[in-house]
């Protein structure tokens, strides 16, 4: 196999970014998307990719996944559906790329995973931001040790609902709507990152505090996640600030003992000129600017190397469901109003 062939399972939004970027990807073809909805497969096509119409257009999901000439499924699909339809693909044979969040319980990666591993494919959580060159700069320069050991991670991502995206917070959190299950995913995955690169820190407790609409979907979240004290007794704190009320953001920084290092944009468009900074307690300071690269590309290239060459994702399944742990504890917390333990 020189290229993975691909199915798109859903007719979502992020299709946007996903079907050209598959298009685009060295060792991809796009093969099949299917849709529910009569005719919604066609007009995705039309509207992203209108110069490949020799792609197959399905009005019924199951006749995608069964399609002898889909290697693997991108699976968008609304966050409470991404299990059920995940675990059909997967036991239909197909590897599988399942938007954040994998699934909405810790129980059901478990699910996913144990499939994955009785029928022999791979499978991995959409976290593009995590491919572009930008972050492994970001963790060069936290492992040389520049900015001393890191004691806090402040990560801050949020838009503007605007009518077209009202569909986000139409159900309530236990239903996988809100913000928490839409962008609170790169805030708690970026912190647990952060503090992965000082020593595989997982956080210990959460306490989290949020603004819920009329159904239940929580608007603007904040929390803190406890990473517990180091050998010297010095607190290690994460802070998230996850918002549907404010402009579009999607950064993060890293303070240690000597400095600090902050990624300004996690999510890029292709054409955007990234930039980190750091600084140093000696009035050092740099701005570093990366050339544009498309990380829903280099996410589609990887997996496909990873099942072309039969080698493991980067984003593990031990990660999708420590993940999925925090964000199930920041809702309890919510829920309770007191601080949640994750020992």
């Amino acid at each position: 196999m020189s290229k993975v062939k691909w199915g798109i399972l859903g007719a979502a939004r992020v299709n946007e970014r996903l079907l050209p970027a598959i298009i685009e990807a060295s060792n991809a073809e796009l093969v099949a998307i299917a849709s529910r909805r009569a005719g919604a497969a066609k007009a995705t096509l039309d509207k992203y990719a209108p110069c490949h119409q020799n792609v197959i257009c399905y009005d019924d999901m199951d006749a995608l996944i069964h399609d002898k000439n889909v290697d693997a499924i991108y699976c968008p699909m609304a966050n409470n559906e991404h299990a059920e339809w995940a675990l059909k693909a997967i036991n239909a044979g197909k590897h599988v790329l399942i938007e954040k969040p994998m699934a909405l319980t810790v129980a059901d990666i478990e699910a996913i995973e144990a499939a994955a591993i009785k029928n022999n494919v791979k499978v991995m959580e959409g976290f593009m931001y995590r491919f572009h060159p930008q972050h492994a700069r970001v963790k060069a320069i936290v492992e040389s040790g520049l900015i001393g050991d890191v004691l806090s991670c402040k990560a801050s991502y949020s838009f503007l609902m605007r009518p077209a995206r009202m569909y986000r917070i139409a159900s309530g959190v236990k239903e996988g709507g809100g913000a928490m299950w839409d962008i609170g995913p790169y805030a708690i995955h970026s912190l647990r990152w952060a503090f992965g690169l000082n020593g595989g820190l997982e956080p210990k407790s959460v306490i989290a505090h949020a603004k819920l609409n009329e159904v239940g979907a929580d608007i603007v979240t904040s929390g803190v996640l406890d990473f517990g004290n180091d050998a010297e007794g010095r607190a290690r704190f994460g802070h998230f600030d996850i918002s549907f009320e404010r402009s579009r953001k999607s950064e993060y920084e890293i303070i240690g003992t000597k400095g600090w290092v902050k990624c300004h944009a996690a999510w890029v468009f292709q054409n955007d000129v990234p930039v980190i900074s750091w600084a140093l307690e000696d009035g050092k300071y740099a701005e570093e600017r990366f050339a544009p690269s498309n990380h829903f590309t280099l996410e589609i290239e990887h997996f496909g190397d990873c099942v072309i060459n039969n080698t493991t994702p980067h984003l593990s399944f031990a990660d999708a469901k420590a993940n999925c742990k925090v964000i199930e504890a920041v809702l309890q917390s919510i829920s309770s109003g007191a601080r949640v333990s994750l020992a």
